[in-house]
Formats: structure tokens, C-alpha cells, sequence
């Protein structure tokens, strides 16, 4: 039995991660590290197992009640802890109510149709999360950075992709309305940002090198990528500024700290369900009534 009690609500303002569009976002001001949620590593696992209890408990609610969906977004840079961290927060949740999709290079069909088509092919249904890891927004992070994927293998037309700033501000104004679309259809969108320093993300990127067991994490082009990373992180303040807004903010997690992390993604997520008006379907007096005789039946088939 753990020896301490400990409620990481108490602890973590979720309003001190999250952008709602208001003012002008800075990632350069945005901080990767911020005071441990967590005395030591006892009190961490005691906060993340509460949390995955809670979150299991939310989402068995949601389903039953089945009136909202939840579609929760991970964008960062490589080795900023996705993967880690939906195992560490959704561990403890049904896998039924749950589902995870990590997407990768647009494959040819998908690139015969619209950007949005593959992720919205994805999309959660009533009762259930989905989680995207990456998402449609790599359409204006990956390929803004690489415009000659949009020129050479995304088929617009030319009047289209004559003006690549247009490109982009259109796109944000899709992904936006998309956004509103889902959440005026009961579908809630959570968006994090995963923010690791450079520094960081590089000794983590040394680490699967020299360790044999993450040598299969690793990719050559994440090397390459790092060259980029100015422009990377241009993408994602300018991404964040426009499709920022009170319904569907941006949550920008310090990623430098795995465990904190984890713990900040987790609450959100976990205010985020109980913000809804979700609840267990309730039965009236005849439905009870009608129930409690089937009992006698039951006992009955027992006997036989």
C-alpha cells in the first residue's frame, strides 16, 4: 500500500499551458522546464496512477453516455516523448474506448485526396478518444518547412500552390473550421504541443544511438531534420497563432521533463472530461422495477 496521499490536481493549473488564441505566442518564450509536479518517484507513479484511474473512469462515462467524442492531438519535434507519453497516460484506459494513430508519410492514394482526407477518415466516434499522434497539422509544419512536398508530390493545381503564403493561410482556416465543426458536433478537440529544448532533444537523440535497445527508434533523417530546426519552430508559432481559439486551444507542455510531462498532459485531459456534461444513462422507476424481476429469472436458470 503507498504510504502518501497525493492529489496532482491540487498541483498543476492547467491555464498555465494553455494558449486560447489571445495576445501573441512565443515559443522562445515558452518554457521547456518548468518545477516538478512531483517530490520524487514514488509520489510521480502514485500522481500518474491516479490520474490514469481517473481518466479510465471519465471515458467509461463518456461512452455510456455517448454523446461526445474526444480527438487529442501530439505535435512536437522528434525525441520529444509521444510515444512515451501516451503509454504512460493512457495505460490505465479501456482499450475499447480508446484508439491510436500515428501517421506517416502520405502514401498515394491518400495523396489523391484532400489533406484533411486521411486524418478525417480517422476521426473519433461518440463515446471514444482517438488520438492522433502527429495529425493534419503536419501539413503546415513538415511541408511548409519542405514546400517542395507541396509542389512536387501533393497534386494542387497551379492556381492553387501559385502563392505558398496563401496555401498556408488557407490551410490554417480549414484545420480552424474543421475544429469548430467537430467541436459544434460533440466531437472535443485537445491539442498539445510538446515543447523540448534542443539541447535536450539531442542528448536524447545520442541516447537511442549509443543504446542498442533504441537503436530501432532511431532514424537518420532526424539528423538531418535538426537543420531545420529554426524553421521548425517557426512553423509551429505561426501554426499555433492561427488555430488557437477559446474552444480549441493549444496546450504548450514543457516536454525536457518525461514525467512531468506526463503528468500535465494527463490532468488536462482529465478537466478536459469532466468539463462535459457526461453521466451514467439513468433508468426510471419501471425500468428498475422491470429489472429487479429479472433476478428471479436468473436464479431460476441457475437451478436448471
Amino acid at each position: 500500500m503507498h504510504s502518501k496521499i497525493y492529489n496532482p490536481m491540487k498541483k498543476i493549473d492547467i491555464n498555465d499551458f494553455k494558449f486560447n488564441g489571445k495576445g501573441k505566442f512565443s515559443i522562445k518564450k515558452s518554457e521547456t522546464k518548468v518545477k516538478d509536479f512531483y517530490e520524487d518517484k514514488e509520489e510521480y507513479e502514485i500522481a500518474l496512477k491516479s490520474l490514469q484511474t481517473e481518466l479510465d473512469e471519465l471515458q467509461e462515462k463518456m461512452f455510456a453516455h455517448n454523446r461526445y467524442g474526444l480527438l487529442v492531438i501530439l505535435q512536437a519535434m522528434d525525441a520529444a516523448g509521444k510515444d512515451g507519453t501516451l503509454k504512460a497516460v493512457f495505460s490505465g484506459v479501456n482499450p475499447q474506448g480508446i484508439k491510436i494513430y500515428s501517421f506517416k508519410r502520405p502514401t498515394e492514394t491518400e495523396l489523391d485526396h484532400d489533406f484533411l482526407w486521411r486524418t478525417n477518415m480517422q476521426l473519433p466516434e461518440r463515446g471514444t478518444i482517438t488520438v492522433f499522434n502527429r495529425s493534419y497539422y503536419e501539413e503546415v509544419l513538415v511541408v511548409k518547412v519542405h514546400p517542395e512536398i507541396l509542389l512536387n508530390t501533393q497534386r494542387l493545381p497551379a492556381e492553387t500552390s501559385d502563392n505558398l503564403n496563401t496555401v498556408w493561410e488557407n490551410r490554417y482556416e480549414d484545420i480552424s473550421n474543421l475544429e469548430k465543426y467537430l467541436t459544434r458536433n460533440g466531437i472535443q478537440v485537445v491539442k498539445f504541443f510538446l515543447n523540448v529544448s534542443k539541447k535536450e532533444q539531442s542528448e536524447r537523440l545520442i541516447e537511442r544511438i549509443e543504446d542498442p535497445t533504441k537503436n530501432w527508434k532511431f532514424e537518420e533523417q532526424d539528423v538531418k531534420e535538426r537543420e531545420f530546426w529554426d524553421d521548425y519552430q517557426a512553423a509551429y508559432e505561426d501554426a499555433i497563432n492561427a488555430t488557437s481559439t477559446e474552444q480549441c486551444p493549444w496546450y504548450i507542455i514543457p516536454a525536457d521533463d518525461k514525467k512531468n510531462m506526463r503528468l500535465i498532459v494527463a490532468s488536462v485531459l482529465a478537466e478536459k472530461l469532466k468539463s462535459l456534461d457526461i453521466d451514467f444513462p439513468k433508468s426510471d422507476a419501471a425500468r428498475q422495477e422491470a429489472l429487479k424481476g429479472l433476478i428471479h429469472k436468473i436464479r431460476l436458470q441457475d437451478k436448471n
